[in-house]
């Protein structure tokens, strides 16, 4: 028998399909490896980073690629690659490769979880849309001698760098990482459609503004947005009128309908849902951020049918009397609304539901709790809103049947 590999001991595979996560799946004596900076197809000396000889699996990295795939690319930023840098995990691919990959994962998370089968494609947001240039929020870490970077994949080691390719040029130009931060663990930039960035160091704004709320704004739908601090905005540029108008048009609101908005953030699709349903209609948008419901009271208070509601969702469901619902937008954060949410969503029998999730595991675990519910997928859509990474955004309309 083989010895079991150590961490650190580098062994040949053939990579096998893409998983979610960011990797793909190999298997080394029986045991499943998930490989990183590998494709489909591709034969690879990989390094083992993490299980041993009692682990259920193995992880591992890509250091070299002894057959290669016809979909690998030179990564085109220095800091991609085993090792280094944890924030890009498909840099190694085409483009039009990464979105056939994200579609497969999308795919095989709802035929595992939700026992659904159907082909779904992942689509761009930029017909010229190259992976780069679109975070327009980018975290860092700070390394011990102050150095600004981002952190390698599941670790807490900082890789220090001068420039990240995937994020907005506007980032480059504050010169941020290119300053030492001794003193800070973290900063924060932060570029809006429209004013000056925001930095963030330690939550701080940098330099302070005592007395005033750090803000951005954004422009979608039409309307200038406030976003407070670290506030959630969609990052890549084009996202929010992209996914406001799908949400739209698979909903199809009609006037006089009444929604409700759950996860409301700054007001996105509160705004989007009662621009339609007009003056006959309403909107009510939950939200448990105080600093979200502070912005959204700003960004909507020329829209008098949106009444704002800040309170957990789930506990908010629960409460008796709740008004009549014919559509709901449903944009929890990357966990998922759970089955508590969705089982008094679908008590409130809407006509309609769009689910908007940036993570297909939780996304199919919870289609499966609304197909239990009576709800069942109608239609699915993806967007490649984090190119370079493995996060997509998927837009799901539910209907009773």
């Amino acid at each position: 028998m083989t010895a079991a590999p150590v961490v650190g001991e580098q062994v040949e595979l053939v990579v096998g399909p893409v998983a979610h996560g960011g990797h793909c799946v190999a298997r080394l004596d029986g045991r499943v490896v998930f490989v990183r900076h590998a494709l489909p197809g591709e034969r690879v000396r990989a390094k083992i980073t993490d299980g041993g000889p009692g682990s259920r699996f193995l992880r591992a990295d890509a250091v070299e690629v002894l057959l290669a795939s016809p979909d690998r690319v030179v990564p085109p930023c220095p800091f991609a690659g085993p090792g280094r840098c944890g924030g890009c995990d498909w840099q190694h691919a085409t483009v039009a490769a990464q979105r056939r990959l994200k579609a497969l994962v999308i795919m095989e998370q709802l035929h595992r979880l939700a026992g659904v089968d159907r082909d779904v494609v992942v689509e761009p947001l930029r017909d010229d849309d190259d992976g780069l240039g679109w975070r327009t929020r980018l975290q860092l870490a700070v390394a011990a001698d102050g150095r600004p970077g981002l952190r390698r994949h599941r670790s807490h080691v900082v890789v220090p760098i001068d420039r990240c390719l995937i994020a907005h040029p506007a980032v480059d130009e504050t010169g941020v990482l290119r300053r030492r931060w001794r003193g800070q663990d973290d900063v924060e930039v932060i570029i809006g459609a429209e004013g000056p960035p925001l930095v963030l160091a330690d939550g701080q704004v940098e330099p302070r503004r005592p007395g005033r709320r750090a803000a951005v704004r954004e422009v979608a739908l039409g309307r200038r947005w406030r976003v407070s601090g670290s506030g959630f905005w969609q990052v890549h540029p084009a996202a929010a009128d992209t996914l406001a108008s799908a949400v739209l048009r698979l909903l199809h609101p009609q006037r006089g309908e009444h929604g409700l908005d759950l996860y409301s953030g700054v007001g996105l699709f509160s705004a989007a849902l009662a621009l339609a349903v007009g003056d006959a209609g309403s909107v009510v948008a939950v939200e448990s951020g105080v600093d979200a419901v502070a912005d959204a009271r700003r960004n909507l208070h020329d829209l008098p049918t949106v009444r704002l509601v800040e309170a957990d969702v789930e506990e908010w469901l629960g409460r008796p009397g709740l008004p009549r619902t014919d559509v709901v937008v449903l944009d929890p954060p990357r966990s998922g609304a759970r089955r508590a949410v969705v089982q008094r969503v679908a008590a409130l029998h809407p006509r309609a539901v769009a689910y908007v999730a940036c993570d297909p595991a939780a996304l199919a675990r919870d289609l499966a709790y609304f197909a239990d519910a009576g709800y069942h997928l109608v239609e699915l859509e993806a967007y490649d809103l984090f190119p370079m990474t493995h996060h997509v955004e998927c837009i799901a309309l539910l209907r009773v049947g």
